[in-house]
């Protein structure tokens, strides 16, 4: 341990740095019950995609992909994790598995890309959070439903653009102004990411 390594020495920061990441977890999985349902789409309105870029963005890349990994290990496994309290194998390999699995994907990009101590890397970090839950929703929504690339995307992207926009404003900001307070409790150096 060098004598900068401030990540490893008090028991209290260790404790939160195993805590965060299952905190995150129970966050998106408490986000299942806010989904809005819209009419002939397979694919809800949830704040569940806001909340796992968040982990990254908060947490790092390996503790923000961790967290939603066990939410998607608990989703597997058959807990009501999924939007609508859905759980299950039959949701990751259903029409709207492809967002789920981007879950992951999107907390770890998040969180390489985000530096808390700039608005512009938290907002950068946020979009390409984003985009990729978007790239692997759409792709397996394709599949899943046999459909060409137009009607995925009117399907599967289109309905959720202003909403997602918002959404991502508001993680960036949070990123941003929360970031160095979650450093804080963990233990961490603001630039130091993942320790």
């Amino acid at each position: 341990m060098s004598k900068d390594d401030s990540t490893t020495a008090d028991p209290r920061a260790r404790a939160a740095r195993l805590a965060l990441p299952a905190l995150f977890a129970a966050l998106t999985a408490a986000g299942a019950f806010i989904a809005i349902p819209l009419p002939g789409i397979p694919v809800p309105i949830v704040i569940q995609n806001m909340i796992a870029v968040l982990s990254g963005l908060l947490l790092g890349p390996l503790r923000g992909a961790a967290a939603l990994l066990l939410f998607l290990i608990l989703g597997a496994l058959g807990f009501p994790v999924f939007s609508g309290g859905h759980g299950g194998l039959a949701w990751l390999a259903g029409p709207t598995g492809g967002y789920l699995v981007g879950y992951l994907f999107a907390a770890l990009v998040a969180g390489l890309l985000s530096n808390k101590r700039s608005a512009l890397f938290s907002a950068l970090a946020s979009l390409s959070g984003f985009i990729i839950i978007y790239v692997l929703g759409v792709v397996r929504l394709k599949l899943f439903k046999g459909l060409g690339w137009a009607e995925a995307l009117a399907l599967g992207v289109v309905p959720f653009l202003i909403a997602d926009t918002v959404k991502a404003i508001i993680v960036a900001f949070l990123g941003w102004r929360l970031g160095p307070f979650v450093d804080r409790v963990a233990g961490r150096r603001a630039s130091a990411g993942d320790s």
